[in-house]
């Protein structure tokens, strides 16, 4: 399963844009514990070092659906500010929300239709004559290239796939660029009130506490265990 998540400081100030960068540590580190993989998608710096307005991850594995429970919504942060020590604010709020993942474009050279025809320009009497040049078309997305870099109709079509699938991945760079933009406009006022999560201190302290009992359970099904072996 895949998902794609944005953590942003909305329209937070610097404030905020430190929260992020704290939850962003904290969110990789619980990402890496429970064995799924990640990647940094898009990430956008704040106004000082160590601080992130926005980052955006793709998230790949078993068990992503339900580690997000715990973690999509609003989180907030309680401590007084160390860029404005006289500043009277005490809880300060970024969010998690997940963007729609666009479909993927799945890039198969079964999906490429080639045209051959005589390269263009001077280049002596094989350029002029034989059909070397070759345009390569991706159907289901209508992208194109054409390549006439050398005198081999082989050689031109193995560099056509190779060139058309890079302008292929760029189309759906772009798209998840253009979507993380849409959610960033949606989210640009974090929503504030019943945070799913509560960090407070510089030290960053998660106050979390997990409500769905698993520990709890598989702490029993051990000492069930433990007391049948004895037995």
């Amino acid at each position: 399963m895949e998902k794609l998540i944005q953590i942003t400081s909305g329209r937070g100030p610097l404030e905020c844009q430190w929260v992020v960068s704290k939850v962003l540590k904290t969110f990789l580190e619980e990402v890496k514990n429970n064995n799924i993989d990640h990647e940094i998608i898009h990430r956008e710096n704040g106004d000082v070092n160590m601080t992130v307005k926005s980052v955006s991850i793709l998230l790949k594995g078993k068990n992503v659906k339900e580690f997000l429970k715990t973690w999509l919504g609003s989180i907030c942060w309680e401590g007084k500010s160390t860029f404005r020590k006289l500043h009277k604010r005490s809880k300060w709020f970024i969010g998690i929300f997940e963007i729609e993942n666009p479909e993927t474009i799945n890039f198969s050279e079964k999906d490429i239709r080639f045209q051959t025809t005589r390269s263009q320009g001077s280049g002596g009497q094989n350029v002029n004559k034989v059909n070397t040049a070759v345009r390569a078309i991706h159907i289901p997305t209508n992208e194109s290239v054409f390549v006439q870099d050398t005198r081999s109709q082989l050689n031109n079509k193995k560099l056509s796939v190779i060139r058309l699938k890079e302008r292929v991945m760029n189309v759906y760079i772009q798209q998840l660029e253009n979507r993380m933009k849409e959610t960033w406009n949606q989210h640009l006022q974090v929503e504030r009130g019943n945070p799913v999560r509560t960090f407070s201190g510089t030290d960053f302290k998660n106050t979390y506490h997990d409500k769905s009992f698993k520990k709890q359970r598989n702490n029993l099904k051990n000492e069930l265990k433990n007391s049948n072996d004895l037995n």
